[in-house]
């Protein structure tokens, strides 16, 4: 009886360890109790305190030592669940799909004649989930939505809630951002708040959202999440979540234009999750990478990229930094087996290597396959609906018309790329569309407005440290001139568009937002937006400043 006792309380204080992210405690816990006697409870708590430090050998034999012993014992539930397992950390952890399908397909002959029970559930949602990545998004929502559902009957928050952020995955994947994001935001909002049974499916679904986050762009929505995700997985030791986390947080402060911080969270996620969790690594090395090559420093972008050849956008960054290098026929060759991959009901995955298709067969003067693929990107844009997705279709666009000869709409779409980018906070790639619009101004005889933008680029190339696009800048106009045209003492009547100047001249006048629609006969939202890409535009943030500006440059 009392070494029964004993035995319980090991039990109980490698689980606390494992609570408190103690994991060679806990592990070495619950290795005393296995001296002792063999039980489900000490060779599951062995393989989870294997598995946050990624010791794939013991996690793996563990479980499955595991799952003999809860067979011997008739346990189809435990068994089940160790079975769900197993095939996941075969397929994340060693890309073994064959055995991982084994497992997956072995917990479901098992969960057959069973009662009904979360086990099911926890099947159909990784299920789901690995259905994501095979293309197949109406398996996954419906698997998903069946985990859901018996979540929800059977009162288990952890497996409901990842359930849903499963099913938000996909949905964002198709396109329906509105309605994926919805689940993505709910299923976050129960894991911070400490709903979830489990801390790893938590884990697994702040991961899950700002990965849609980021892979739609939508910038504003991952920067509110990433200070509350952080805190949580700080104070819960997730360090697979930390370490994700501080990636998807370069991401967004890359395109904030905030380069240092960038590279200081992306730096120490890479060596973070290298040590920590090595599987999950190539996430920070090729944003670092892509920060690397915006940068202009491509030796050290293609050794990182190296590192992280498996990665789905390693192809992307390096047909990138092809088209830095002026080698668009390169890029077009990296790019044309990742899009062959990804199917085209993946709409969102498609969008990174969409997006630098059409910019090479536009550099390379093909513009029949330029705007073929702008189609698409523009169809995924409108369907996303998110505003830096948006400036990116209008940048493209503005890029196949200028390599087709149409000035004039190439012009008309890059003014608005430029107010895109400058109100959806971009810094990059705001002083690119500005570049590829001075080109396009200089081309039309428009000196003075070329020489502006390429001024207002070049200074925020300058600040961010982007040197080999800032070269390009200075080649475009000239440093001296350049930085002369920055602050003109003559009048830059194409600094602002027709209808912003309007506005502009308007607001001069008194009128309010509702007064000023009903003039040009527009919506009040239409003028306010007008209104905002003026204060972009000429660098305020308020009525009054910007009539004070555009007075000071004659605008008026």
């Amino acid at each position: 009886m009392g070494e029964i006792a004993s035995s319980s309380g090991r039990i109980r204080d490698g689980e606390a360890a494992l609570a408190r992210a103690d994991w060679e405690e806990a592990r070495a816990i619950f290795e005393r109790e296995l001296e002792v006697r063999e039980t489900v409870e000490a060779l599951e708590g062995l393989s989870w305190a294997a598995w946050w430090v990624e010791d794939v050998p013991t996690c793996l034999e563990a479980r499955e030592r595991a799952y003999r012993l809860c067979r011997r014992q008739g346990d189809a539930r435990r068994a089940g669940m160790q079975a769900i397992w197993l095939a996941n950390d075969h397929r994340v952890f060693r890309g073994e799909r064959a055995i991982a399908s084994g497992w997956f397909q072995r917990a479901a002959r098992i969960l057959e004649g069973a009662e009904l029970c979360a086990a099911h559930g926890w099947l159909d949602a990784v299920l789901g989930y690995v259905a994501i990545g095979e293309g197949d998004q109406a398996k996954a929502r419906e698997l998903s939505a069946r985990a859901r559902e018996l979540g929800r009957r059977l009162g288990v928050v952890s497996l409901e809630m990842f359930a849903l952020s499963v099913e938000g995955v996909a949905r964002v994947t198709e396109g329906d951002i509105p309605g994926g994001m919805r689940c993505l935001d709910e299923a976050a909002a129960a894991a911070l708040a400490g709903e979830y049974e489990e801390i790893v499916p938590a884990g697994w679904t702040c991961c899950l959202l700002l990965d849609a986050c980021e892979r739609v762009r939508d910038y504003e929505r991952a920067g509110e999440w990433c200070g509350k995700v952080r805190q949580y997985s700080d104070r819960m030791r997730i360090n697979f979540v930390t370490g994700a986390l501080r990636a998807h947080y370069g991401a967004v402060l890359t395109w904030q234009g905030r380069w240092a911080e960038a590279e200081r969270e992306l730096t120490e996620a890479t060596e973070f999750l290298a040590a920590q969790r090595p599987t999950w690594s190539g996430l920070a090395i090729v944003r670092l990478a892509d920060l690397r090559r915006r940068q202009g420093r491509f030796a050290e972008a293609r050794e990182l990229l190296r590192r992280a050849e498996g990665s789905a956008l390693t192809p992307v960054v390096l047909a990138d930094m092809s088209l830095d290098l002026g080698d668009a026929p390169a890029a077009g060759d990296l790019l044309e087996p990742v899009l062959r991959r990804v199917p085209e009901q993946n709409r969102t995955l498609r969008l990174a290597p969409l997006e630098v298709m059409v910019r090479a067969k536009a550099a390379a003067g093909e513009t029949d396959e330029a705007a073929a693929h702008l189609s698409e990107l523009r169809s995924i844009a409108e369907a996303v609906g998110t505003r830096p997705l948006h400036a990116t279709a209008r940048f493209c666009e503005g890029l196949v018309a200028a390599a087709g000869g149409d000035d004039q709409t190439a012009r008309a779409e890059l003014e608005e790329a430029v107010d895109l980018f400058a109100t959806s906070g971009a810094a990059f790639e705001l002083a690119r569309a500005r570049l590829a619009l001075a080109r396009v101004l200089a081309a039309s005889g428009r000196e003075d407005a070329a020489a502006q933008h390429a001024a207002l680029a070049l200074e925020r190339l300058d600040d961010i440290g982007a040197a080999a696009e800032a070269a390009r800048a200075r080649e475009l106009v000239g440093d001296r001139e350049a930085r002369a045209a920055a602050t003109p003492a003559v009048p830059c009547h194409e600094l602002l568009t027709r209808r912003q100047l309007e506005v502009v001249r308007l607001v001069s006048q008194g009128l309010t937002d509702a007064q000023i629609a009903k003039r040009l006969v527009l919506s009040r939202h239409t003028v306010h937006r007008h209104l905002q890409n003026a204060y972009a535009r000429l660098g305020c943030s308020s009525r009054a400043a910007a009539v004070a500006e555009a007075h000071r440059l004659n605008l008026l």
